[in-house]
C-alpha cells in the first residue's frame, strides 16, 4: 500500500477499518478459528471495532482479548517511575487458533516483539498475524504488518498520533512534532 497523507479524519478512519475487516475476511480460510488480541491500550478498542465489523458483515462472533506487554518491554529497566501494568485478558484458548494481534501504530517493531513474547506465555496458536491502523518507517526489528490501514511518511522528529473515541473522545490520525 502506498504512503498516504495524514491527517485521517473520523470518516476516513471508519472507511479504513471497514476495508481492513474485508481484507481480513478475504485472507482467512472459512474453517479458521480466529481471535483478535488488542495490544493495550489503543489496540484493544480497534480489535473490538473490528470484531463488530466482522460480526456485521459475516455473522461470525470473533472473540476479543486484551494483551498487556508492559512487563515484556526491552526498555523496562530504563523507564522512570513504576510502570502501569494493566490486565491481560484472554478468556479463550489460543491453541490451534489464528491470532490477529491488533495495534494502532507499527514503528520500531519492539512493541510487537514484546507482544509475541507475552502471547506465547498464554499458549501456542496455529498462526499469528499483525494488523495495524498506521504503519510508519523506522523499524529496528524485522517485523512487518500483515494488514495495515495506512502507511505514513513521518519526517524526523515527528510521531504518528492515533486518537480513538473510546479513549480520547474523537477519532483521527495526525503527524505531530515530538
Amino acid at each position: 500500500m502506498p504512503a498516504a497523507p495524514c491527517p485521517m479524519d473520523p470518516g476516513q478512519m471508519e472507511t479504513t477499518l471497514r476495508r481492513m475487516a474485508a481484507d481480513l475476511v478475504a485472507q482467512l480460510k472459512p474453517q479458521e478459528e480466529v481471535v483478535l488480541l488488542g495490544i493495550r491500550s489503543r489496540g484493544l478498542p480497534l480489535a473490538e471495532r473490528l470484531a463488530t465489523l466482522l460480526r456485521t458483515t459475516t455473522g461470525a462472533q470473533v472473540p476479543v482479548g486484551a494483551l498487556d506487554i508492559t512487563l515484556y518491554r526491552d526498555d523496562l529497566t530504563e523507564m522512570v517511575g513504576s510502570p502501569i501494568v494493566r490486565p491481560t485478558e484472554i478468556p479463550f484458548t489460543l491453541k490451534d487458533r489464528t491470532v490477529i494481534l491488533v495495534d494502532d501504530v507499527l514503528y520500531t517493531g519492539r512493541t510487537v516483539r514484546s507482544a509475541l513474547d507475552a502471547l506465547l506465555d498464554h499458549g501456542r496458536p496455529h498462526r499469528v498475524m499483525l494488523l495495524v491502523l498506521a504503519d510508519r518507517s523506522g523499524r529496528e526489528l524485522p517485523i512487518q504488518a500483515d494488514f495495515a490501514g495506512v502507511r505514513v511518511e513521518v519526517p524526523p522528529g515527528h510521531r504518528v498520533a492515533v486518537r480513538l473515541r473510546e479513549i480520547d473522545g474523537v477519532d483521527g490520525i495526525t503527524v505531530e512534532a515530538c
